[in-house]
C-alpha cells in the first residue's frame, strides 16, 4: 500500500543519527507542532473558501470571485484584515479569563489531534485509548467558550455561552454513545485498531443497520457540538448579535473563528476514522483485484477525501436548514436522540455478541 510513513522514518532515522534521544525527542516535538499549526493555517483558509462556494453554489450565485484566481486569495486577504485590527478589552471584563479563553479553544482543538491517523504511519500519539481521550479533550472546549461568555461582561455573550454549555453537554452523550458502539464492534480504544478492523470492509457496511444509524446520530450530535447551524443557538445573530465572541476582535476572535472550522475538520475526521475506514482503502471482502486497484490510491487522500466529504455534509445542513429554537434543540437530544442511541447501542452489543456483523 502507498504510504508516506517512510518520509517521518526517514527523518527520525536521520536525527537519531546526529543527536541525543531527549533532544531527538525535543526537536520532534517542535516539528510535530510547526506541522500542526501550519495545518491549522491551511484548514483555516481552505474551509472558510469552501464554506462560501459551498453555500454561493447552493444560492445560485458566484460568491468570492474577485481576490486572486477565482477568488481563492479572499480568504488570505480577510486574515490579514483580521491580523491588522486591533484588539479591544471591554473596561469591565476580567482581563486575564478574556484574553486566555481563545487560546484555550485553540489549544483543545490542538491536542485532540494527537491520536488521529492522517495516514499510514503519520500519527502524533497512538494511545491505547486514543477514542476516551478525543472524548475527554473535546468537553474541554466548553471551558473556553464558558470563559469568553463570562470574561466579556455582556449579557448576550453570558447567554451565548450559557446556551453552548446546556448544548455541548447535550449533545456530547449522543456521539459518545455513537462512539462506543464502534468501540464494541472493534474490542479496543486505539484509533489504528479500530482502523485496521476496517480493512476488509468499514464498519458503516459491516455493522449493519445499528451502525448507519450511529453515524447518522453522530453526524448531528458532533454538528450541534460545533455550534454549528441549524444548532448555532450559541451565536445566533438575529437574537444574540455575535454570541460568547460579541466582544472579540482582531487576532483573538480570528482565533475563536479559526477553532470552529478546525473543530469542523476534526469531528468528521474522528468520524471518517470509526465508520468509515479512516486511511484505509474501501476494500469489499476478498475481491482480490478489486482491493489491490484501491491500494494504489495514496491513504492520505482517502482519509482526506472521506474527511472533506463530511465537512461538505455539514456545510449543506448549513444552508439548508432554518435555526432550531433553543427548546426545539434541547428537545431533540433528549426526547429523541438519546433514546434513540441507548437502545442501538443495546442492538449493537447484541450484534457483536452474536459475531452478526459482517
Amino acid at each position: 500500500m502507498l504510504s508516506i510513513e517512510n518520509i517521518t522514518h526517514s527523518i527520525d532515522a536521520w536525527l537519531n543519527g546526529k543527536f541525543s534521544p531527549t533532544v531527538v525527542l525535543l526537536l520532534e516535538s517542535v516539528i510535530v507542532g510547526l506541522c500542526v499549526i501550519g495545518l491549522f493555517a491551511v484548514l483555516g483558509l481552505v474551509l472558510v473558501l469552501m464554506e462560501r462556494k459551498v453555500s454561493a453554489y447552493m444560492q445560485v450565485r458566484l460568491g468570492p470571485n474577485r481576490v486572486g484566481p477565482a477568488g481563492t486569495l479572499q480568504t488570505v486577504a480577510d486574515t490579514l484584515k483580521l491580523a491588522m485590527k486591533e484588539g479591544l478589552t471591554p473596561d469591565g471584563a476580567d482581563k486575564l479569563l478574556f484574553n486566555l479563553a481563545p487560546f484555550l479553544v485553540i489549544v483543545v482543538a490542538m491536542m485532540i489531534l494527537a491520536p488521529v491517523a492522517f495516514a499510514k504511519g503519520i500519527q502524533i500519539w497512538d494511545i491505547n485509548i486514543g477514542v476516551l481521550y478525543i472524548t475527554a479533550i473535546s468537553s474541554l472546549s466548553v471551558v473556553g467558550v464558558l470563559m469568553a461568555g463570562w470574561a466579556s461582561n455582556n449579557k448576550y455573550s453570558l447567554l451565548g455561552a450559557m446556551r453552548s454549555g446546556a448544548q455541548i453537554v447535550s449533545y456530547e452523550l449522543s456521539a459518545g454513545m455513537s462512539v462506543i458502539s464502534i468501540v464494541v464492534l472493534t474490542g479496543s480504544l486505539r484509533i489504528s485498531d479500530i482502523i485496521t478492523s476496517q480493512q476488509d470492509g468499514w464498519w458503516l457496511f459491516k455493522g449493519h443497520i445499528p451502525a448507519m444509524i450511529s453515524f447518522i446520530i453522530f453526524i448531528i450530535a458532533v454538528t450541534a457540538e460545533t455550534n454549528r447551524a441549524p444548532f448555532d443557538l450559541a451565536e445566533a445573530e438575529s437574537e444574540l448579535t455575535a454570541g460568547f465572541h460579541t466582544e472579540y476582535s482582531g487576532m483573538r476572535f480570528a482565533l475563536f473563528f479559526l477553532a470552529e472550522y478546525v473543530n469542523v475538520f476534526i469531528v468528521c475526521a474522528i468520524a471518517a476514522t470509526l465508520f468509515l475506514g479512516g486511511w484505509m482503502p474501501l476494500h469489499i471482502g476478498h475481491w482480490a483485484g478489486f482491493n489491490r486497484v484501491m491500494d494504489y490510491i495514496p491513504s492520505s487522500l482517502w482519509f482526506m477525501g472521506k474527511t472533506f466529504f463530511l465537512i461538505f455534509v455539514i456545510m449543506w445542513f448549513r444552508w439548508t436548514f432554518p435555526r432550531l429554537r433553543i427548546d426545539q434543540l434541547l428537545n431533540l437530544e433528549w426526547k429523541y436522540l438519546l433514546p434513540m442511541s441507548m437502545v442501538n447501542l443495546l442492538l449493537m452489543t447484541v450484534i457483536s455478541i452474536e459475531g452478526w456483523h459482517f
